[in-house]
């Protein structure tokens, strides 16, 4: 079985996985080195506990990071900017490769801990089976729940044109009649200012939506996205003013929607529809991209732009053995008990 390590630091994460983690190894934003520095430093409390479980060889390595929610608990390295949390590995494509790292971690974990809370966690490539195969074979006991949705638009070669005509007849002629009244104009910026961003924190202050949790991460994430070519914000101006404003990026044949806000006061311009449709038609038919994904969130508006759902699950993973576990494994068996009972499967 690969050796599986414990660590508390990002700094010896990093050595560990010798750039593993690094931007060309992981083509997903949220599994690399840099998303979860930014986590640590501008998205969680500074007094918090990380541990990094790891394990592999000279080669292939796996890390599951968490930090610490309490005695004995730990909760993936993750918030409501995630779309995703998974194990990261590095220098394996191999499923039997794959799943003897993960189970490597989840041998010597109960050593630190007796209860681990992973979310979100993808449902699509079997990742939630292979965690819960994996802890569950290493003696651990799982629970796992649907607990939000993902909203993707899948191209498959599609130009704009041809999935623009696909959309229900009340967005196109929302955007068709917006438009020809030449009330807006909109820019798409693959660079970072503090000007432009000035006007998306403008736009999001004004608009429906709670106050940013952590707006320096964003702004940083931004800015280093922007620096590898992968940022596109987009604005909509009217008579010179913001009203409008989306945070994408785009990269590896991947376009994902992180915010979106506009100006309650101009909402009979439909400033952010028009946006919509403009940054769909860059990133269709400029940038090429694959998928674009809506993130998490059930909101109905996503149904008109998007064609598939997908779930995001959490996973309660508790260790037999520790009295703490006893009093969860029990409430969950009597919550599956409930729930087979009201589906009438209680024999």
């Amino acid at each position: 079985m690969p050796k599986s390590e414990h660590l508390d630091n990002i700094l010896d994460l990093q050595a560990k996985m010798r750039g593993g983690l690094d931007r060309d190894a992981q083509p997903h934003l949220f599994n690399r080195i840099d998303w979860l520095d930014y986590l640590i430093r501008y998205a969680m409390p500074k007094d918090r506990q990380y541990l990094f479980l790891t394990s592999g060889g000279d080669n292939a390595r796996a890390v599951l990071p968490l930090y610490k929610h309490g005695f004995g608990q730990y909760h993936s390295l993750s918030n409501w900017y995630n779309f995703t949390f998974q194990p990261i590995f590095s220098g394996c494509k191999d499923l039997p490769d794959r799943m003897a790292l993960l189970r490597a971690i989840a041998v010597n974990a109960h050593q630190k801990m007796w209860h681990i809370c992973l979310t979100p966690v993808p449902d699509e490539d079997d990742i939630t089976d292979q965690i819960i195969t994996a802890f569950t074979q290493s003696g651990w006991i799982a629970y796992t729940r649907p607990i939000d949705e993902n909203h993707i638009l899948r191209l498959n070669g599609r130009s704009f044109d041809e999935y623009w005509a696909t959309r229900p007849g009340q967005l196109r002629n929302t955007v068709k009649r917006k438009a020809k009244k030449n009330a807006v104009s909109i820019r798409i910026d693959k660079n970072f200012t503090p000007e432009n961003w000035r006007d998306y924190e403008k736009i999001y202050a004004k608009s429906w939506k709670p106050g940013e949790g952590n707006p320096v991460f964003l702004q940083n994430l931004a800015k280093n996205e922007a620096e590898y070519g992968s940022l596109r914000l987009g604005l909509a101006y009217a008579d010179d003013v913001p009203v409008a404003a989306q945070f994408w990026t785009v990269e590896n044949g991947h376009a994902l929607i992180h915010k979106l806000a506009h100006d309650e006061k101009y909402k009979n311009l439909s400033a952010g529809s028009l946006l919509s449709a403009a940054l769909f038609q860059h990133v269709i038919d400029v940038d090429k991209v694959d998928i674009i994904d809506f993130g998490t969130g059930s909101d109905p508006y996503k149904k008109d732009w998007m064609e598939e759902v997908r779930h995001r699950n959490r996973i309660n993973l508790y260790w037999p053995a520790h009295p703490c576990s006893w009093p969860y494994i029990v409430k969950n068996k009597l919550v599956a008990l409930a729930e087979r009972k009201k589906n009438g499967q209680d024999s």
